[in-house]
């Protein structure tokens, strides 16, 4: 679904599966942690109602644990309450590929493909209570690849609603060609001390769409735009 403006805000919401299933998070997590000691239980944002309409998506989110957004993932969202929302940055370059990346073995999705996201947090809200997802998809985009958006008009958003999650898809058209930005990626990757991602992974037609490590958002939006392309 298109939407081209996203208004999201911070609201005070009491999460009854969190707090009922608490015990059973905690144990979760500590068996997660005990595979990839990197993880780290801080503060996320979720999503708790939205509404989209005259395209604009209009979202209401509130503070979790990221134990419990682990918990509800690996269960297969067993409360349908809420979502698991999440910004993304699409990156293309100027000949027309699309760039993913592969999650490093360190981190909670190691060896899943998909577009430089986060799940949004605290950093994210201002002092009026209004969440920037849009910040918060390129901050990810800078921090895992070390590209800036170019300056131009706003692209709008793509939403892509899977089960328990919805990701926020925000194109960003690149000015270089694929090989030049490959090489500043791999220039960025090769300066970071554990860089979150272990590798690129370039999409231009259906058959380098990849079931087994894309997400099924990453590839009905990739299966569409291809398409349209064609």
């Amino acid at each position: 679904m298109p939407a081209r403006r996203v208004e999201a805000r911070m609201v005070a919401h009491d999460w009854p599966w969190a707090r009922d299933s608490r015990a059973a998070i905690q144990a979760h997590w500590e068996a997660r942690r005990a595979a990839r000691p990197a993880m780290f239980n801080g503060t996320v944002l979720m999503l708790r109602r939205f509404d989209l309409a005259d395209g604009v998506l209009t979202a209401e989110l509130f503070e979790a644990e990221y134990a419990a957004l682990t918990a509800l993932k690996d269960w297969g969202f067993p409360d349908g309450t809420v979502l698991n929302v999440f910004a993304a940055a699409v990156p293309r370059t100027r000949d027309g590929a699309f760039l993913l990346g592969e999650m490093g073995p360190h981190t909670a999705a190691a060896g899943r493909v998909y577009f430089p996201c986060g799940t949004p947090d605290p950093t994210d809200i201002d002092p009026d209570g209004r969440v920037d997802l849009a910040a918060s998809a390129l901050r990810e985009l800078h921090e895992e690849t070390g590209l800036l958006a170019p300056q131009g008009p706003d692209p709008g958003w793509v939403i892509v609603r899977d089960g328990g999650l919805m990701a926020l898809l925000r194109p960003v058209q690149l000015d270089e060609d694929e090989a030049t930005v490959r090489g500043r990626i791999a220039a960025h990757l090769a300066a970071e001390a554990e860089p979150e991602l272990s590798a690129i992974v370039v999409v231009r037609r259906d058959s380098d769409l990849d079931p087994a490590r894309m997400p099924a958002f990453v590839r009905h939006y990739l299966a569409r735009v291809l398409a349209e392309d064609a």
